[in-house]
């Protein structure tokens, strides 16, 4: 009888013992918590003006956080729905780090981590062209764009090996290929339209966007007041979403001059892949996001020597997501990386383009 009792009493253990660890939560089942203190969508005028060419009045820049806060103002929801992709970020990236650490592999050592979302990535690709006879587009600016967009995000710049040593480790291949699909031209009589997004609207004399939940749009014209181009972050309206390219910057232009080798492109895919510049439009303290990206407080132009010193560390300059001439940007971070493969995961604002 002793013997049955203990059995019993044994049987009952294992049994309790085999649903604990049924119930046990894995680290990646875990909700996890993120600090978000430090997040921010406005970004302040004076930030906005340093984005311009020293010693120009109204220097070539990057309209992007220009649009952005224009588009906070007229959809106050929009900060809302920003803020819930960028949480849905900052988990799934403290998630990897979770994985990492737990298979022994803090700090970068042995095999890394997956990224956030696994595997290539084909995106679509729709040209949208207002087109203006005094600067056209032609197929091969239209092809050579498409070339540069695939050189880049899959680490195949021809001037990638002038990356420093300090940032070698830092180098990621982002494993997504741009297709052109489609062309859309119409003639337009307009020298100037600015950065309201009267070109992505028909009724406004430009174009729709085509399937924008599936393809990425762009559309080329004359933007003027100095912008090379602007994208839609993540979050914004469907109707508008997409990459504006001035029509002289696109592809590989003679008439872009520094700024025509098809390096605005790439910079604005990457904002419309939810990257902030790399000097986080602030002072020291205001961040990109990235934690492989140096701190700065302002843009580099130019072609800029190393180092080049801000916030009592070495700029990385060649980024693609700073202001530099198009032939002297060649990198993306391992950290950029995973923060645009968290859009395309589960959840993410862009998961339609991977499902």
């Amino acid at each position: 009888m002793k013997r049955i009792l203990l059995s019993v009493a044994s049987l009952a253990l294992i049994l309790g013992s085999c649903q604990n660890n049924a119930n046990e939560v894995k680290p990646d089942q875990q909700e996890i918590a993120v600090d978000m203190s430090d997040f921010y969508v406005y970004t302040s005028e004076e930030n906005t003006v340093k984005s311009e060419r020293p010693g120009h009045v109204h220097g070539p820049q990057c309209g992007s956080m220009k649009v952005l806060n224009r588009q906070l103002k007229e959809n106050p929801s929009l900060e809302n729905r920003m803020y819930n992709i960028e949480k849905h970020t900052r988990k799934l990236i403290a998630a990897k780090s979770s994985n990492a650490t737990s298979k022994g592999k803090p700090g970068g050592g042995g095999t890394p981590a997956p990224t956030p979302y696994q595997g290539s990535i084909t995106i679509p690709v729709v040209i949208n062209i207002l087109e203006d006879a005094n600067h056209p587009v032609t197929q091969a600016h239209i092809n050579s764009q498409i070339d540069i967009l695939n050189e880049d995000y899959n680490d195949l710049n021809p001037n990638a090996g002038g990356v420093p040593n300090e940032f070698n480790n830092d180098i990621a291949n982002v494993d997504i290929t741009f297709v052109l699909e489609t062309v859309n031209r119409k003639a337009s009589s307009k020298s100037s339209w600015g950065t309201n997004d009267a070109m992505k609207h028909s009724n406004q004399g430009g174009i729709d966007a085509t399937d924008p939940a599936h393809k990425l749009n762009f559309w080329i014209c004359e933007i003027g007041g100095g912008i090379l181009g602007y994208a839609q972050f993540p979050g914004g309206e469907l109707a508008t979403d997409g990459v504006v390219i001035g029509s002289d910057f696109f592809g590989e232009n003679a008439r872009g001059g520094e700024y025509g080798h098809g390096r605005t492109a790439t910079h604005e895919v990457g904002h419309w892949l939810n990257l902030r510049h790399i000097w986080g439009d602030g002072r020291c303290k205001q961040d990109d996001f990235v934690t492989d990206t140096p701190s700065s407080d302002q843009p580099n132009y130019g072609c800029p020597s190393y180092p080049t010193v801000h916030c009592r560390s070495n700029d990385m300059t060649m980024n693609y997501m700073d202001y530099v001439n198009d032939n002297c940007m060649y990198m993306f971070t391992n950290g950029q990386n995973d923060r645009m493969r968290t859009i395309f995961a589960t959840g993410g604002p862009r998961e339609s383009f991977v499902n």
